[in-house]
């Protein structure tokens, strides 16, 4: 070997030396901004909800909670405002950027959103926040387009993992998600570190980590498998219905209300109506205590499709939230029912059908066991793995996201490259 090419392989070493230290850094630097941020979000979540629980009447001030939301949009030139697609976008291209405001805009409009009582979650915003945070210390640091790439990512890892506490799935989420088929492994050591200081910081200032205990889990036979592989195909194809509402449910706003004034406003008005004919909030907000009495095997039937149609409402009409939260809902309400009406373990199904929607919904199976295993222990893990798969498979090419690409079929190795309907 002459000197020429000991030389070479010498700087390619120092390069890729120096370009993990870069990252580790970077990653260690937006785990800790982020996470910061996103923790102060969790508080002012946790605070509104409460005092909207205090003060019910708060949701009568809805409607004008939404004119002040538009307003921020059009302030800002944000007419037609794509969320989470948005930072997808981003990410698939090398010329778009997620705007630096769009951090502060979806910070403050879910605050407002869910002080007066739409029904939205809040993991979507994190994508959101964490996503915008990224790509502008990218930018401060003048990083070029396929490092910014990753910087989001980071982002999202981070604030998906230091609001929901789990690390494991954040930093899988946000290479998944993406481009289905198709792991951007290049910033997976950004994104676990991220993702693992953001969830540090989180648990340092009072976020507690979700975690649903099932008390008993059945044995894993041919039986339990098949009610179990029935529960994931049903929830796979609520998981259809689920997208095609919100996605519907937004297109039918936007061609009877062409003002996004106007939308807001009537979409306001529509969840106060429904809210008083139910006669009680149980379907405003995120909706994580009434996921939590599902786990302890009490539900309402009409819970999940109630709750669908709150979700769809709300963000159809320019409220700002997240969709992730109420597929959990959804998914967890389906499963309990499901589970009482055949007298199978209804912890275990509430637990299947979380996941499994999550999985239909978003076409990230891996992030959807990993967040079982965080949620719920490795106890289940055969009947997570199963549904998990089953859900996948029969959730066809729908989503919430429709900037997420399908890059291979997921029936055939055929390279496809096509987006969510």
């Amino acid at each position: 070997m002459n000197k020429e090419m000991i030389l070479d392989r010498t700087q390619k070493t120092t390069r890729r030396l120096f370009t993990s230290v870069k990252w580790v850094i970077f990653a260690l630097l937006t785990g800790a901004v982020v996470g910061g941020i996103a923790t102060l979000f969790h508080h002012g979540m946790a605070y509104v909800t409460q005092l909207r629980g205090q003060y019910p009447w708060l949701i009568y001030f809805l409607p004008l909670g939404g004119l002040v939301i538009a307003g921020l949009y059009h302030l800002r030139k944000i007419e037609k405002d794509l969320g989470t697609n948005a930072v997808i976008n981003a990410i698939q291209s090398d010329k778009d950027d997620v705007p630096w405001d769009m951090a502060p805009l979806m910070f403050i409009s879910t605050i407002i959103t869910h002080l007066f009582g739409g029904s939205a979650g809040r993991e979507g915003a994190a994508l959101q926040i964490g996503g915008s945070l990224g790509c502008t210390l990218g930018k401060i640091f003048r990083f070029d387009q396929k490092d910014k790439h990753i910087m989001i990512m980071c982002g999202m890892s981070a604030a998906f993992s230091a609001l929901f506490g789990t690390p494991m799935a954040a930093a899988v989420f946000s290479m998944e998600m993406i481009s289905v088929g198709v792991m951007y492994y290049a910033a997976f050591v950004p994104c676990v570190i991220s993702s693992l200081v953001a969830h540090a910081v989180a648990i340092h200032f009072g976020v507690s980590s979700e975690l649903f205990l099932i008390d008993h889990i059945p044995q894993f036979d041919i039986k339990n498998a098949l009610i179990i592989s029935l529960l994931a195909v049903l929830t796979a194809l609520l998981s259809i219905f689920f997208c095609i509402i919100l996605h519907g449910t937004g297109e039918l706003y936007k061609k009877i209300f062409k003002n996004p004034f106007l939308r807001v406003f009537a979409g306001g008005c529509l969840i106060i109506l429904l809210t008083t004919i139910v006669g009680e909030q149980r379907y405003n907000g995120t909706g994580i205590t009434i996921i939590g009495e599902c786990i302890n095997g009490t539900v309402r039937p009409e819970d999940f499709i109630l709750k669908i149609i709150f979700t769809a409402l709300t963000l159809g009409a320019g409220y700002k939230g997240g969709e992730i939260v109420p597929s959990f809902f959804t998914g967890a309400a389906f499963g309990c029912l499901f589970g009482n009406l055949i007298g199978f373990s209804p912890m275990l199904c509430t637990a299947i059908g979380m996941v499994s929607l999550f999985c239909g919904v978003t076409n990230s199976p891996i992030t959807s066991l990993l967040i079982s295993f965080e949620l719920f222990g490795y106890d289940g893990m055969p009947y997570f793995l199963l549904s998990v798969a089953l859900s996948y498979m029969f959730s066809g090419y729908y989503g919430l996201y429709r900037s997420q690409k399908i890059i291979y079929s997921k029936y055939k190795t055929n390279y496809i490259n096509r987006t969510t309907r």
